[in-house]
């Protein structure tokens, strides 16, 4: 039986990922100016960055239930946080060419 904490635990992992994606993907969207580049930063990168944080969270700080298996744990804890701050940058932020930036930064 799964407990409340758990649950919570495992949203705890899956958001804390989901917002590692989402900016490090507008990071390296922001600062590579190629877009095979940028993608392969993004595919390479940022799965490697969650895999360390959700190291980091569930081992010493035991967050989230026992999943059974790595690939339950590499499914739920890293794919699925990926894609969605992927998805989220991709989509719901606007792209950084179309960001327009005061005078001021654009001369620096």
């Amino acid at each position: 039986m799964v407990s409340v904490a758990d649950i919570v635990g495992l949203l705890v992992v899956v958001g804390v990922n989901t917002a590692v994606a989402a900016l490090a993907t507008r990071f390296l969207r922001v600062q590579l100016t190629t877009r095979w580049g940028t993608a392969i930063y993004i595919v390479a990168l940022v799965p490697a960055v969650q895999l360390l944080v959700t190291l980091g969270l569930t081992g010493p700080l035991g967050l989230g239930p026992d999943l059974g298996s790595s690939l339950t744990v590499v499914s739920v804890a890293v794919a699925l946080p990926f894609a969605l701050g992927v998805a989220f940058d991709y989509f719901w932020m606007p792209s950084p060419a179309e960001v327009e930036l005061p005078e001021r930064l654009e001369r620096s």
